[in-house]
């Protein structure tokens, strides 16, 4: 049975994680993925046309896909619970690939990959905010996806060294973080009200 595009490019992605959790996003195991899911030269070009970034992004995207299936409608939580249920969601796709999603954010720190780690995160991000229901389109809509790459960055981090019984670490670590946040939201609101309101301009 012939496959489109994009299933032969799962299935060559499905390979490659399992080769890449020990041997990292290369050349060498994009050519041995798609030899195992029956990829010519000339299709794997096609599909991945940058090589192992093409790999990267491709893993990525997957794992942004499973994260908005996961989530469905969350219009009905608190805004703090909807960002963390967004950063526990992407964590939750990249679980089964712990090591080879360790691998790739490795990949993306070496400086030579930082535009395409930087594009991804952003990608990530901005999926997290429209699911919780963002409809910002102000200054605001910069703001919040860089806060929340923060968040979503050193969480995952965090994941990754998480060796706790049910991941507490990590669940505890991305409060935390949201509770700063949250907390310096107020103080920035506080701020704004008391240099916006009359007495303190007449002071």
């Amino acid at each position: 049975m012939a496959q489109t595009d994009e299933e032969l490019k799962a299935a060559v992605l499905v390979h490659a994680l399992a080769h890449a959790a020990a041997d990292g996003f290369t050349d060498a195991v994009l050519q041995r993925a798609a030899r195992d899911a029956g990829a010519s030269p000339e299709q794997l070009a096609h599909l991945f046309p940058q090589g192992p970034l093409s790999l990267v992004e491709a893993f990525s995207t997957r794992a942004d896909d499973a994260m908005e299936r996961a989530l469905g409608d969350i219009s009905a939580m608190k805004v703090r619970e909807r960002i963390a249920s967004a950063v526990l969601a992407r964590i939750a796709a990249v679980r089964p690939h712990k090591e080879a999603a360790r691998r790739a954010a490795a990949f993306l720190l070496l400086p030579q990959h930082a535009a395409l780690g930087a594009k991804l995160v952003y990608q990530t991000v901005d999926r997290m905010w429209r699911a919780a229901g963002d409809t910002s389109t102000d200054f605001n809509f910069y703001t919040k996806r860089g806060i929340l790459a923060g968040v979503y960055t050193s969480t995952l981090m965090r994941w990754f060294n998480d060796a706790s019984d049910d991941e507490h670490d990590t669940r505890a670590f991305l409060d935390a973080r949201i509770e700063n946040v949250m907390q310096f939201e107020k103080f920035k609101a506080e701020m704004k009200a008391r240099f916006a309101s009359p007495s303190s301009s007449a002071s």
